[in-house]
């Protein structure tokens, strides 16, 4: 089976990504080798919140608009949908440019709500995992990621992007259920992917972000569109190309524990060398809490774990981390200050993946501020 297939692409111009996207899908078969006439098919984006592309905090909107085209060429039947955590779904399909492909597209858009139990795949660590009616009942689905750091997780590709189908405040359940237990979460993740099994993941590595994702970081410049049958593959991948060390990486750890490891030493197709390595990406440190056994979680909070500040400078009094909040650890105060109950705060970094002006900050914890004096 052909592998992940990783290819150049320079900007996001609308017949650009149309064409390198159809040279990308090539050695898969074409769009059509997935898609039969008359399938209504998901393409799921990462809609975070209402941003515009440019802060490169959702997946860019030609992006989507060349799947939608190719699916439409296949005889399929498209329609864009995403469960935003906070933002209004209306808002946030306006900001981010997807109501304008759908609109020129004739094509749906809609909100991925309506929970409904979801058939696990055999072998996954979580046996009752609900999501959204619209993904279960779409005859295929196409996953477009956004390649993005993520505080919590490392990194955010294109097996994360699946959580997205879990309905609006259910992730934030989720963060309170799972805690800091990376691995675990991202067993969950693991999970839902393999449950949803999508047929295609396109990730939107034109333009990515580092440094505090998925919400705060940087944009950088990638140049690259990837696609593979297995989003498990795509994401290994990527991290490699990124620098990161697997190991460090959660997902990474849970796949290789559960046996579930693809073959990475066959090496990716397209334009890109298998040991081509991006320079001095900033991808979050994470700090060490999975190290420790579980009755040692309260201990490894208090002392292990970076925790959530307000910078008050920054910060616009909008609430929306106090709303997310899954432990209800953050309250704003009528004097506007953030206040937080560390015995509470399950360090899920909600907070700062939701604030839209990047003003909740990190104090380290004892564990990256050692490694960091001492150079590690």
């Amino acid at each position: 089976m052909t592998p992940t297939v990783i290819i150049a692409c320079p900007d996001y111009a609308e017949k650009t990504v149309l064409k390198r996207m159809t040279d990308l899908l090539e050695p898969l078969g074409g769009m059509g080798n997935f898609i039969r006439a008359g399938e209504r098919v998901l393409l799921k984006p990462n809609m975070l919140s209402a941003s515009p592309p440019e802060r490169c905090v959702t997946t860019h909107p030609e992006v989507v608009r060349a799947a939608a085209r190719l699916v439409l060429d296949s005889g399929g039947i498209p329609f864009i949908g995403d469960s935003p955590g906070l933002d209004g779904f209306r808002s946030v399909a306006a900001r981010t440019g997807m109501d304008q492909v759908a609109q020129e597209l004739s094509i749906e858009i809609r909100e991925l709500d309506c929970p409904v139990p979801l058939a696990m795949a055999a072998g996954s660590v979580f046996q009752k995992v609900s999501v959204s009616s619209h993904a279960v009942e779409a005859d295929k689905i196409i996953n477009l990621p956004k390649l993005k750091t993520h505080a919590q997780m490392m990194l955010t590709l294109g097996v994360k992007n699946l959580f997205g189908t879990v309905v609006r405040k259910a992730k934030a359940e989720w963060h309170y259920n799972v805690g800091l237990h990376r691995d675990t979460f991202s067993d969950l993740h693991l999970d839902i992917a393999k449950s949803l099994a999508p047929e295609l993941t396109i990730l939107d590595g034109i333009d990515g972000m580092e440094g505090h994702g998925p919400g705060n970081g940087r944009p950088r410049h990638f140049g690259l569109l990837a696609a593979s049958r297995d989003p498990l593959d795509l994401d290994l991948r990527i991290c490699t190309m990124l620098g990161a060390d697997l190991h460090s990486f959660p997902l990474y750890r849970s796949a290789l524990r559960r046996n579930l490891l693809p073959d990475l030493k066959k090496p990716a197709e397209g334009d890109f060398p298998s040991e081509f390595v991006f320079e001095n990406v900033d991808i979050p440190r994470l700090d060490s809490l999975h190290l420790l056994p579980s009755f040692l979680d309260g201990f490894g909070k208090r002392f292990f774990t970076s925790r959530p500040v307000q910078d008050l400078n920054s910060c616009i009094r909008c609430g929306k981390c106090a709303s997310i909040c899954p432990a209800d650890a953050m309250k704003l105060e009528e004097n506007g200050i953030i206040t937080i109950d560390y015995e509470k705060c399950i360090r899920c970094y909600c907070c700062q993946e939701v604030c839209p002006v990047d003003a909740i900050s990190f104090s380290r914890g004892l564990v990256l501020r050692t490694l960091e004096f001492l150079k590690i």
